[in-house]
């Protein structure tokens, strides 16, 4: 387990890449951006980005509407 920022939030997790996290979330398959220590990483390069302690994770979702 390691503590990581989510969303402002300190979190514990298991998780060792962001698409694990992702899919730990339910959010796979949905309309998101995720942002890593302030960098946008794309839905491509989830699976090869490593979580380390203490990063800051924002997971923003897209809300559709008319």
């Amino acid at each position: 387990m390691m503590q990581i920022y989510l969303n402002g939030e300190l979190t514990h997790t298991a998780c060792s890449t962001l698409l694990e996290l992702i899919e730990e979330l339910a959010l796979d398959g949905k309309r998101f951006a995720v942002e890593k220590n302030e960098i946008i990483i794309p839905k491509s390069k989830l699976a090869q980005t490593t979580l380390c302690a203490e990063d800051q994770i924002e997971i923003i979702h897209a809300v559709g509407g008319g």
